[in-house]
């Protein structure tokens, strides 16, 4: 059984990906991620969106850790039972296949609205967030106000 600390010897991929889900929900993973999701302990992978907004792509590990977390978080139950039904309702536990590709459940795929549009991937924590379009113009357009003075704070605080 794989744990978060197993991931962390597995090095990640860094950098944007783009995909899109074919008729089928499968989405053809670019050959960073395919590598990545290979050289963890476990191939299972469990995809699902907390808030119904954005979809995530969970090493099952890590998932594993974020249903003990749910399990035994006591500082907004509410919240948690939430984020934990939604994941729930959307999420499907599935693997890379052969061709390197990734199954998204209908569900998940009709409420974030995935088809028929270019998704963006990236590393984001212990998981992979998948933003549609829409979300990735809107971080875009938030991120590109970066001010010299916040990179300074960020240096200041330890970033290289």
């Amino acid at each position: 059984m794989g744990s978060t600390q197993e991931l962390l010897t597995v090095e990640p991929p860094r950098g944007m990906f783009n995909g899109r889900l074919d008729d089928k929900g499968r989405m053809k993973l670019a050959s960073a991620l395919v590598q990545y999701f290979s050289a963890l302990p476990e191939k299972r992978l469990f995809v699902t969106s907390r808030d119904r907004r954005t979809a995530q792509i969970y090493p099952i590990s890590v998932w594993r850790s974020n249903e003990q977390f749910f399990q035994n978080y006591r500082g907004d139950s509410k919240a948690a039972r939430k984020v934990a039904f939604n994941a729930a309702d959307l999420g499907s536990e599935t693997e890379v296949d052969a061709q390197g590709r990734l199954l998204f459940s209908p569900d998940l795929r009709r409420e974030l609205g995935l088809e028929n549009q270019t998704l963006h991937l990236y590393k984001r924590r212990n998981h992979i967030e998948v933003l549609t379009e829409k979300q990735y113009e809107e971080l875009k357009h938030e991120s590109t106000d970066t001010t010299p003075d916040e990179v300074d704070k960020l240096e200041t605080e330890g970033m290289d």
